[in-house]
């Protein structure tokens, strides 16, 4: 359960056993702030995303970032993880420690950033491609995005995170790809990690009711083959079990009763990267 702090401004309501956080007006732009200078990290990043380049050498520009920009890495040292980013190459899901080795054309990678500002964390991930990347896997990377936003459409108050899970499951499986089930989005607040989870995969009208004000990460993790991971012996990396390639896009967004509110921007990434 999250430690409430008597200054902080945060209604509660338990489901279950559940605590979930709703956030004020005021508490939504402190969020939004954290959230785009991940955005910003990222847009950052976008132009240093070369061949050549070493994972850790990305770390350390985004860590000089968001100090540089008023923030406090939010990965770092988050359960023991010992960088700023996860970066995760090809196969790699999620939560790929940067070390280093460099990339290469050819290469997918998601870069999951997470920043806190004035106390509350920023979580987005992105990811890119390096040099000349095959069709194939151009494809997985535009069905991840799209499922990423036909769940965030299903993200509004009075529907349930089923129907969010249902849109991103239905639109990658229907483009036959395969859905990661142990990995799952999150509420975002003054923790990066709080009730309720998000899964990527779910069925309609089922599961917790949306708020207005709750504040989710929802972030799909989509395979190329089949949806089995395994963990490495670093006790952080997770990897494709047949070795194809997955990828992992995220927001992190308001409930409101109309149109989700997307605290990140994938927009400013996408700037660099067209241009």
């Amino acid at each position: 359960m999250v430690e409430l702090k008597a200054e902080v401004l945060l209604l509660q309501f338990k489901i279950g056993y559940l605590m979930i956080f709703i956030k004020s007006k005021e508490e939504i732009e402190l969020l939004r702030q954290s959230n785009l200078l991940v955005s910003r990290t990222h847009a950052m990043l976008a132009a240093e995303i070369v061949e050549g380049v070493s994972t850790l050498k990305l770390d350390k520009l985004a860590e000089e970032f968001i100090r540089d920009n008023g923030g406090i890495p939010g990965f770092l040292n988050y359960n023991g993880f010992p960088n700023t980013l996860c970066v995760s190459i090809n196969d790699v899901v999620v939560h790929g420690i940067p070390k280093g080795n460099q990339l290469k054309s050819g290469d997918i990678v998601s870069i999951d950033c997470g920043a806190v500002v004035n106390g509350y964390h920023g979580d987005s991930c992105y990811t890119f491609e390096v040099g000349e990347v095959n069709k194939e896997v151009k494809a997985l990377l535009v069905c991840t995005k799209e499922s990423l936003y036909k769940g965030i459409e299903q993200a509004v108050a009075g529907n349930r995170l089923g129907d969010v899970g249902y849109a991103i499951q239905n639109h990658a499986e229907l483009h036959g790809y395969s859905v990661v089930r142990e990995l799952v989005g999150h509420g975002i607040g003054r923790n990066l990690h709080e009730e309720p989870e998000v899964p990527n995969y779910g069925r309609k009208g089922k599961g917790l009711k949306l708020t207005e004000n709750m504040t989710i990460a929802i972030e799909p993790m989509i395979n190329m083959g089949r949806k089995e991971i395994f963990q490495e012996s670093d006790m952080w990396t997770i990897k494709t079990k047949d070795g194809k390639p997955s990828a992992h896009f995220e927001h992190s967004i308001a409930i409101t009763k109309g149109k989700a509110d997307i605290l990140s921007d994938f927009s400013l990434i996408e700037e660099v990267l067209n241009n």
